[in-house]
């Protein structure tokens, strides 16, 4: 993390950042009412989660995040898609600070602990519904 407010350590930063800073960086601003909820400003974007877009030609649309890339600081949305130039759809890389975060995907434990969310206020659809975003291995292939 860098202290520098110039731009070209910025981008340095963000470029030789590790795993863990690139997550934090990838954080997302809560939507009003979840802020009320949960007591926070922001929280790291996950797979599953749904945001509404801010700006560009999807905004004000409410997708669930089908990617985030921290590679390249991008998320890529369900149905949020971009012609090539031999009109194939393929899916929009968006960047986080155009994004808020409007639904969390609580199947993970771990999450509902960090946000101490009582275990009567989460339902077993969503549960199950976050259960099987890990795709299973392949038979016969290379485990």
């Amino acid at each position: 993390m860098t202290t520098s407010r110039q731009p070209r350590r910025q981008r340095r930063a963000a470029f030789e950042a590790d795993l863990f800073e690139r997550r934090r960086r990838l954080a997302l601003p809560l939507s009003r009412e979840l802020k009320k909820r949960y007591g926070r400003r922001s929280l790291a974007v996950r797979k599953g989660d749904t945001v509404r877009i801010l700006s560009g030609s999807y905004v004000g649309r409410e997708e669930r995040v089908a990617r985030v890339n921290r590679r390249d600081y991008s998320v890529t949305l369900d149905n949020v898609t971009g012609k090539t130039a031999d009109q194939k759809l393929k899916p929009l890389p968006i960047r986080p600070s155009h994004l808020v975060l409007t639904h969390l995907n609580l199947s993970d434990a771990w999450r509902r602990r960090s946000l101490k969310v009582p275990e009567g206020e989460v339902s077993e659809e969503t549960i199950e519904e976050g259960a099987g975003t890990t795709p299973e291995p392949e038979a016969g292939g290379k485990a």
